[in-house]
């Protein structure tokens, strides 16, 4: 999200004696080794947004992101995707596996036990309120002000369809491939959207933690596919913290930890921790959810791993200085959070961030983000290669 505009404020509480509420703490300390950061996107004339990473069972690293935009809100969203064969050292030039007639965002991807992929993405108009208009109401030739040619451009993006079928297209996305991503299926609904899309379960489930953006009261909550992601189900919402409003979280992502203990962050805009991640647990699948409490920590939204030895892993956008990405660990699931541990912190400002993390075979760590660069109108997409100390 670009500071100040907020991207999603336009679009049964249940108690868990038994799970601890995270604090940071000096004892739980890490440190991070960062070895290289590069840029891995191939278009430098593009605006990429809001990636995730993965790692395959056969080592293949994949990341989709929000790509073809011209800025963070325009009509021109797509899903591409990228692999490296190589743990990073290479990455092939996108392919868009989903473009819609509207704006496609935040995009997420999951390979299930099965082997599936997973690919997520939520489509918008906020570019009409938020840019369309305003723009197309200053006059041509007026200093900063578009172009006719930009006028044109977006005035044809915007009416390849109809107003009906414009808003008829809003939605929380996913498309399936079960032959490596090289072919997909049609996008159906996945009831809830996050930008980092679902995890998989080790009972053979896939959670996906997030909100339901366009229909309903905007709820928080999980849903389940008990079918390698070709269906889903409503499972739990998520309850409000006293004094908060449901519609300012937004953002979610869950880990399963060893002892089967779920752990869901939520991206938090109440009054009180505003622009923290907030944390709630389950202890039964996912069936029920402690209310949300703060875990001391600035920055979102949070992507969750569990690494080969059983640690969490929270990584984090933090848009104040230094700008940039963070990351925390924990030795006990999630009850308590190390100090923080800074992957990139060379950012020009706070329009960066999303970072997702996969763990690679010798155990070192691969972070991916965007970020718009000093002097560029443009995102590109970032990666860093790290270790933990």
């Amino acid at each position: 999200m670009h500071q100040p505009l907020p991207r999603r404020t336009f679009l049964k509480s249940t108690a868990l004696a038994s799970v601890g509420f995270g604090i940071i703490t000096q004892s739980n300390a890490a440190k991070a080794k960062v070895i290289d950061t590069k840029v891995i996107s191939r278009l430098p004339d593009i605006y990429h947004g809001w990636p995730t990473l993965t790692r395959r069972k056969n080592g293949q690293l994949i990341v989709v992101c929000s790509g073809g935009r011209e800025q963070h809100v325009c009509p021109f969203g797509r899903v591409d995707l990228m692999r490296s064969e190589d743990n990073g050292e290479t990455w092939t030039f996108p392919r868009t596996i989903l473009d819609g007639p509207i704006d496609d965002r935040d995009a997420g991807i999951l390979e299930t036990d099965q082997g599936s992929l997973l690919a997520t993405t939520f489509t918008s108009l906020a570019y009409v309120d938020y840019v369309m208009k305003k723009e197309l109401a200053k006059p041509v030739g007026r200093p900063g002000a578009w172009s006719q040619e930009q006028r044109d451009r977006w005035l044809s993006v915007h009416n390849r369809i109809g107003e009906k079928e414009r808003k008829a297209e809003l939605g929380q996305w996913m498309i399936r491939s079960t032959d490596g991503g090289i072919t997909w299926s049609e996008r159906y609904t996945s009831i809830v959207n996050s930008p980092h899309g679902p995890i998989q379960l080790k009972d053979g489930r896939q959670l996906y933690a997030g909100k339901v953006l366009w229909t309903g009261n905007k709820e928080n909550g999980v849903c389940e596919s008990k079918d390698d992601g070709k269906t889903w189900q409503w499972l739990a919402g998520i309850p409000t913290r006293e004094g908060d409003t449901n519609p300012n979280y937004h953002e979610l992502h869950a880990v399963e930890a060893p002892s089967g203990k779920l752990i869901a962050h939520i991206r938090n805009h109440n009054k009180k921790n505003s622009r923290e991640t907030l944390q709630s647990e389950s202890i039964d699948g996912g069936r029920t959810w402690s209310v949300p409490h703060s875990i001391g920590v600035w920055g979102l939204p949070s992507f969750l791993n569990r690494l080969r030895d059983g640690r969490l892993l929270m990584s984090y956008g933090h848009r104040r200085k230094p700008f940039g990405n963070q990351a925390r660990i924990s030795n006990d699931e999630g009850k308590t959070w190390s100090e923080p541990m800074i992957i990139s912190g060379d950012g020009a400002g706070g329009d960066l961030g999303y970072p997702s993390t996969v763990e690679l075979g010798d155990g070192s760590l691969v972070t991916v983000w965007y970020e718009k660069l000093e002097g560029s109108s443009r995102a590109v997409l970032r990666q860093a290669r790290w270790r933990l100390g």
